[in-house]
């Protein structure tokens, strides 16, 4: 496992993790084999409602605050891997959300929103998988349990650093699911920017490097369409973002129990 970093051609050049932490790099080129997340996250912080549009297909009114939730750092998933649907928790309700991803470079607590940039490690592609099931009916108020499972954060393929984006408010983002299109909304449409999202985080809040920061998702999520459009084994998404890449996922279910032992010994 190393770090790489992608020139103007696409050619991948090899980044150096130094003795003391920091990196460097280097003019070696290199060939992937395959992507992992860009880093290893610490928290994971994600954040509903926050796109007009999505608001409105919801039939709830734009918040008057940021809405948070929390999902496991495990849920986290790279780019060409796969979603998996619960069976043992089982959920018929999976749901995609693009997103754009930021992720925090360095400690930052109480950081005012015309500041608040200076803290950006830089951009990528996620999706918010949901299990609506688990998220509303099942998980007792809380949004947690619903977004957590494994497999339910995909992220990457690459980090796209925060100078390459001086703005992310200006960036359009797109998701299909099999080569369908089903959201595309400019990140112009957020009710709360980027900086006011880091601002609202860090508030009493020490935000430490390696944290990500879900964005909220645009409308034309699989529960608001009619009809509904949850993933099934067989489906794969794409999250593609202006500027920074697309991350595309398989979708297979979940094996278990007695069919999971019987897929080692096939």
């Amino acid at each position: 496992m190393g770090f790489g970093r992608f020139d103007e051609q696409g050619q991948m050049f090899l980044i150096l993790k130094k003795e003391d932490g920091d990196f460097e790099a280097t003019d070696q080129r290199i060939t992937p084999f395959r992507f992992l997340t860009p880093i290893d996250f610490r928290c994971i912080y994600g954040v509903g409602l926050n796109y007009k549009e999505h608001a409105k297909e919801t039939g709830k009114e734009a918040p008057k605050y940021p809405m948070i939730f929390m999902k496991a750092p495990t849920c986290s998933q790279s780019a060409g891997d796969p979603i998996v649907i619960p069976r043992f928790m089982r959920s018929d309700k999976v749901d995609y959300e693009g997103e754009l991803g930021v992720v925090i470079g360095r400690p930052c607590k109480n950081v005012k929103p015309e500041e608040a940039l200076s803290y950006v490690l830089g951009y990528t592609c996620a999706n918010d998988i949901s299990a609506r099931d688990w998220q509303k009916e099942k998980g007792g108020g809380q949004f947690c349990r619903g977004k957590s499972f494994d497999t339910f954060c995909p992220v990457g393929p690459c980090l796209t650093t925060a100078d390459e984006i001086p703005d992310p408010s200006k960036l359009m983002l797109r998701t299909f699911v099999n080569e369908e299109k089903m959201q595309e909304s400019s990140t112009g449409d957020m009710i709360f920017d980027v900086p006011t999202l880091i601002s609202f985080l860090s508030g009493s809040t020490t935000l430490l490097p390696g944290t990500l920061i879900l964005t909220g998702t645009p409308s034309g999520v699989g529960e608001a369409r009619d009809p509904r459009r949850f993933l099934v084994p067989g489906d794969e998404v794409t999250v593609e973002i202006e500027g920074i890449g697309m991350l595309t996922n398989p979708v297979v279910e979940e094996v278990f129990g007695d069919e999971q032992e019987a897929s080692k010994e096939a």
